[in-house]
């Protein structure tokens, strides 16, 4: 799936009347769409968008990698997979190893592209897209300077406790544990 790749219904399409920008930030930016229904009344959709991201889930030696950050709009730590948004024309391939050795130090051969999903489509136009790597291999770190976080690895039943104690509670990183789950039942990643 590419992000904006158009599957339509007529029976249940809007048409997008006009546009209205409300504010353009560093990571998103927020628009009032006026649209025309089905039925031929209008209504507003407020839109956020986002460039796009990419997430890996990592593993080493049979364990998954998992960062720990605080995230402000949760007012708290959470665990996830190594992730980061897309740069301008950037590929999602090269910015998941980017995104990889920057926040884990660790570095892979090889990543295989699980999915690409959008995060929140009933207000937001932001896609991930989900790679995996088995052969990560320990390297150096390279945060931003505004980012601080803790690396650490999981097996695939101390993810399951992160998740049923609430560390892990993203979806990006939730799908990554079943994705590595059924992987382990099936030896399959598709």
């Amino acid at each position: 799936m590419k992000k904006n790749e158009k599957h339509s219904n007529p029976a249940l399409d809007e048409e997008t009347l006009s546009t209205k920008p409300i504010f353009d930030g560093h990571i998103i930016s927020l628009q009032v769409d006026t649209v025309k229904l089905p039925d031929g009344k209008t209504a507003t959709r407020e839109v956020v968008k986002h460039p796009g991201a990419v997430a890996v889930l990592a593993l080493n030696q049979g364990k998954m990698l998992v960062v720990e950050q605080y995230r402000q709009p949760m007012h708290r730590t959470e665990v996830e997979i190594p992730a980061g948004k897309l740069d301008p024309g950037e590929d999602p391939l090269a910015a998941a190893g980017r995104e990889l050795q920057e926040e884990t130090g660790f570095h892979s051969g090889g990543l295989t592209l699980l999915k690409s999903f959008y995060t929140s489509p009933g207000f937001a136009d932001e896609i991930i897209h989900l790679y995996v790597t088995e052969d990560a291999q320990p390297g150096e770190m390279a945060l931003d300077e505004d980012e601080f976080l803790e690396v650490s690895e999981l097996t695939l039943e101390e993810a399951y406790q992160y998740i049923a104690d609430g560390r892990i509670a993203d979806a990006k990183t939730m799908m990554a544990v079943y994705a590595w789950h059924l992987y382990t039942l099936t030896g399959q990643w598709h």
